[in-house]
């Protein structure tokens, strides 16, 4: 440690292997909540994560779906609106997530980041995202594209969620769905199967370690208030 002299000895930790690999395992189903992006009546990726949250269902998971309609835009209404409360209590409630936005002008729908940006980065200092699983999806209404789930990793990162590796991108979605707005049999359908099933395990192998996986040096060094002050930054 002499050769350290910047370091914070008090606050400075050998990550526990032993720790991590023999941490109280949670016998609860896993939690997990769906965003989708779209306000439209039969909007694609409200039924893309329907049908998500049937396979996470059959999975073993608990799911919740939260309806964006009526949510303000960020920062047109206080945080103390029931729209907004709701969703915060979800995200804390929740040890994954499944974000899926349709692709417009290239991008993830305002909807879509709105949801995200009413989600803090800490409530008191407690972090409601940090450490918890996602999985990330889009729906086309023409030729497949991934700007929207590249779009929706960097914010994952940025909400310090652990993002897992694969994705779903359904192009001509509406091509995709019968009358009875279920997804037809196809590679893009199994494909959604393959996402879901990866969440729930990365969901269950890290649910119970998330807080030594996130336990951060730096923030050891800070006081619950101080990080709330500086994450929590009113930005221009």
């Amino acid at each position: 440690m002499h050769d350290l002299p910047h370091l914070d000895t008090a606050s400075f930790a050998v990550p526990d292997g032993d720790a991590l690999m023999t941490p109280r395992l949670s016998t609860h189903p896993p939690r997990i909540l769906l965003l989708h992006g779209s306000l439209r009546e039969r909007a694609f990726s409200r039924l893309v994560s329907e049908e998500a949250a049937r396979l996470l269902a059959a999975m073993g998971a608990e799911t919740r779906c939260f309806d964006p309609r009526g949510l303000p835009l960020p920062d047109s209404e206080d945080a103390s609106h029931p729209k907004v409360q709701e969703l915060r209590e979800l995200a804390q409630w929740a040890e994954g997530m499944v974000w899926c936005s349709p692709e417009r002008h290239g991008a993830m729908t305002g909807i879509m980041k709105a949801q995200i940006d009413w989600i803090p980065l800490a409530l008191g200092g407690v972090r409601p995202t940090q450490g918890k699983t996602l999985a990330v999806m889009q729906v086309c209404g023409g030729s497949q594209s991934f700007n929207t789930v590249n779009q929706l990793r960097i914010l994952g990162r940025w909400m310090r969620m652990l993002t897992i590796p694969n994705q779903s991108s359904v192009p001509k979605a509406f091509l995709e769905f019968g009358d009875d707005d279920r997804m037809k049999p196809s590679p893009l359908y199994d494909r959604i199967v393959d996402v879901m099933e990866e969440l729930v395990k990365f969901t269950v192998l890290t649910r119970d370690r998330s807080d030594l996986l996130t336990d951060r040096y730096s923030e050891r060094k800070e006081s619950a208030e101080a990080v709330s002050r500086r994450v929590n930054q009113r930005g221009m």
